[in-house]
């Protein structure tokens, strides 16, 4: 039988070998990827839902077609499940608590009548208060409007009197003007006649006073006369003035008919002035007593 030679050590035979190829490290990372499970998907956040501008539709479109979430639409929609299971499980807790207070606010009453009660006698009592106040302002408020009632009373008379007191001073100074009463009507109007007589008293065969002097005495009764419209003709002091206002008024009239005679018969020369002396007796509004002194000139 013959004999095999054994081969040294570390060397076996050609024909029995085999060869082992160890994958490199690129390879095995691939491998391991390719075999690896998909990340599990995070929870979708409850602030998404809470959104103002939350939209059911674009929402689930961009958890479909987003890249960065692994996830079927089976898987999606067991998720949104469970979500709004834990929601009304949520909101029926809510409610149970909410109940159960409500239930409890009845038991949390009781004993509140006398507090009530307190506080209602303490409104009335302040309503007594509110009207007893009100009633003491509104009876100053009407002390107030009769006191200013007569204190405008009291500064109408006062204002009357002031009038009359106006009145009198300025009929006595048109009396004293006119001369009447004693004296002539040019020792009244020196300080007039010193100012200097109108053009038309150069006029030859013009007697008279001067349209100036009878102008300014005209304007002053007319002055006088609403005056004492203005204090009132029912005025006891008005009525008996009206005696001395006439008198002034008649003698200025007989002071303007020889004024207005002469311009007449002076003629053309005599226009100017007769045209003023008609304008005086327009003023004291005593036209018919012009037309009377004109037909008998």
């Amino acid at each position: 039988m013959a004999q095999t030679t054994p081969l040294p050590a570390g060397r076996r035979s050609r024909g029995n070998s085999r060869t082992f190829a160890l994958p490199s490290s690129s390879s095995s990372s691939d491998t391991e990827d390719d075999d690896a499970p998909l990340p599990f998907p995070a929870a979708l956040p409850r602030s998404d839902f809470l959104a103002p501008s939350f939209d059911a539709a674009s929402y689930l479109s961009s958890l479909v077609a987003g890249a960065h979430r692994h996830q079927t639409l089976e898987d999606l929609r067991a998720d949104l499940r469970e979500r709004g299971s834990a929601i009304s499980a949520e909101l029926l807790e809510l409610v149970n608590a909410n109940y159960a207070a409500f239930l409890g606010l009845g038991s949390g009453l009781r004993g509140g009548g006398d507090r009530v009660e307190d506080v209602r006698v303490a409104l009335l009592g302040f309503r007594r208060a509110v009207e007893e106040v009100r009633g003491r302002v509104g009876e100053r408020g009407r002390e107030v409007a009769a006191l200013n009632g007569e204190l405008a009373g009291v500064r109408r008379e006062v204002e009357t009197g002031r009038k009359m007191l106006e009145l009198g001073e300025r009929v006595e100074a048109l009396e004293a003007r006119l001369a009447i009463g004693g004296g002539t009507m040019g020792a009244g109007s020196d300080e007039e006649s010193d100012e200097g007589e109108d053009e038309d008293e150069d006029v030859e065969g013009m007697v008279g006073s001067s349209a100036p002097k009878l102008a300014r005495l005209a304007r002053d009764y007319v002055a006088v006369d609403e005056l004492a419209d203005a204090i009132g003709r029912d005025a006891q002091f008005v009525r008996k003035m009206e005696e001395r206002m006439m008198r002034c008024r008649n003698t200025i009239l007989l002071d303007l008919g020889p004024a207005l005679k002469g311009a007449r018969k002076a003629g053309a020369a005599g226009q100017g002035k007769l045209l003023k002396l008609m304008g005086i007796y327009a003023l004291m509004d005593a036209q018919a007593e012009a037309v009377k002194t004109l037909k008998s000139s």
